[in-house]
């Protein structure tokens, strides 16, 4: 039995509608990284139960294709309604098995929910075209059609909100799904199968699976009857998922690792900018793909933004997701806070200067950091932190930070504030990067499309793009029409 009560906490797969084991009966421990205790288990599935839940899924596929448009945004309001009825619960669910602060985890829950009700809509907009026809006694069209089985790969830090980017263009479109949550966060994940058949989604439609991540994924991509592949995470993994996707040729949806810039001109407004980077920094400690990962600051503004920034990093409180007015958690596991770490000495022993933080707390607690003088011959300047810490480099001219932040392989998310108009769009137009922020710490609603630039990623989640993913073009030219 877990140790955490929780009515969407559950301890099997789903498949084809049913809850089960893995077949070799083994298990993965879950453990709440806040205090080293143990959730639960979930299954250890692998190649043979995946296969099994493609299965389901390419047979469900069979009918609900051929459902409505409305059919499906009724499916969609549902869960909806489900989630936010149940917002604190889930909520309490993810920050015990991530750690975020309780707050982050509702918030995340109702962007989660609002995701389903955007594609509940998109799904009904779904249009085709009648093409003027060259021929007098033919006429052309062009239809959208559901691409099929969709296998869905998501990380830990964003454990129910990412899978609600995915599946809600998903079955808005016609398509079932097979679900691989990260193996630190699953229950996030398989809640999902709860809320979707509370909300009536046909059995086999919605399938999620636990265990060896490499058998579970080798499985997906080799698999012809999985028609897509949509991840979320390292581009490590992204691109071998590709690699093993290209033998079936497979549709697929990437977004990847990043190494956001925080560009902060002269003619900023200094506390506004200290409001944006820190929400840009140090929400969810860190750990998120669009998390700043470089500052750079103007000359003229420099010492005036590090210090109200190093003050309002001070002020964070730092603890147990779970404890009232708590702003920033632990770090994942070991590894990270090891990363992290790691970074900082690599930074310190080449110049750079500790401002505030730079030392473990306790457990995987890590202090808000701040460090000056960074260079780009520090790692972080090129690897992605993933944690509470903040480089901050400076800069002259408006041309060396924008090259400065183009300088790297990764193109998901930048952020600029400035005052003057023309240098806003200047910089806007002079970014490598999918998502752009001025003025602003936080950009990410349905509403808009979520996709980077180079080794970011491939594709778009969110906005009309997103669904758009899921579907197939078909033209059809109709002859024979006696004209």
């Amino acid at each position: 039995m877990p140790s955490f009560s929780n009515t969407y906490l559950r301890e099997a797969n789903l498949i084809g509608g049913m809850w089960v084991a893995a077949d070799n009966r083994k298990t993965l421990n879950v453990d709440n990284p806040a205090t080293g205790d143990i959730i639960g288990t979930v299954p250890m599935a692998g190649q043979v139960e995946t296969l099994r839940a493609i299965d389901a899924a390419h047979e469900a596929f069979a009918s609900f294709r051929h459902t409505t448009a409305n059919e499906r945004a009724g499916i969609l309001r549902r869960m909806h309604d489900v989630m936010m009825d149940n917002q604190k619960e889930l909520a309490e669910l993810l920050t015990t098995e991530m750690g975020k602060p309780l707050a982050e985890a509702m918030g995340e829950i109702a962007i989660g929910a609002n995701y389903l009700t955007w594609f509940a809509e998109e799904g009904r907009r779904v249009y085709g075209d009648i093409v003027p026809s060259p021929w007098a006694d033919r006429r052309l069209m062009v239809r959208h059609e559901p691409v099929g089985v969709v296998a869905a790969i998501t990380p830990w830090n964003f454990p129910s909100s990412m899978l609600a980017r995915k599946i809600g263009p998903a079955i808005a479109a016609g398509c079932t799904s097979v679900i691989k949550p990260a193996e630190s966060t699953p229950y996030s994940g398989l809640a999902w199968g709860l809320i979707a058949a509370e909300a009536g989604l046909p059995d086999g439609c919605m399938n999620i699976v636990t265990g060896d991540a490499p058998e579970i994924g080798k499985a997906m991509c080799a698999s012809k009857k999985v028609r897509k592949i949509t991840f979320t995470g390292s581009t490590k993994v992204g691109k071998l998922l590709m690699q093993q996707s290209a033998e079936t040729v497979k549709k697929v949806s990437m977004e990847l690792g990043g190494n956001a810039p925080f560009l902060i001109f002269d003619s900023a407004n200094v506390d506004k900018a200290v409001e944006g980077a820190i929400a840009a920094k140090f929400r969810n400690s860190g750990q998120t793909c669009v998390c700043t990962n470089r500052f750079f600051v103007q000359d003229g503004i420099h010492d005036e933004f590090v210090e109200k920034f190093t003050k309002a990093a001070e002020a964070l409180k730092v603890g147990n997701g779970a404890e009232d007015g708590v702003q920033q958690g632990p770090l994942i596991n070991q590894a990270a806070l090891d990363k992290v770490q790691v970074l900082v000495k690599d930074a310190l022993d080449k110049g750079a200067e500790v401002v505030s933080g730079g030392d473990v707390i306790g457990g995987l607690f890590y202090k808000p950091t701040v460090l000056t003088g960074a260079t780009d011959d520090m790692r972080f300047a090129t690897e992605e932190i993933f944690g509470p810490v903040a480089p901050i480099f400076r800069f002259k001219g408006e041309q060396d930070a924008v090259d400065a932040a183009n300088n790297t392989d990764y193109g998901l998310a930048g952020y600029v504030y400035t005052a003057d108009l023309g240098q806003a769009f200047r910089v806007i137009e002079g970014l490598e990067y999918g998502l752009v922020g001025v003025n602003e710490g936080v950009i990410t609603t349905p509403e808009a499309p979520f996709g980077g630039f180079k080794e970011s990623g491939v594709g778009s989640e969110g906005g009309r793009q997103g669904i758009e993913e899921y579907l197939q073009t078909k033209y059809v030219c109709l002859g024979g029409l006696g004209f």
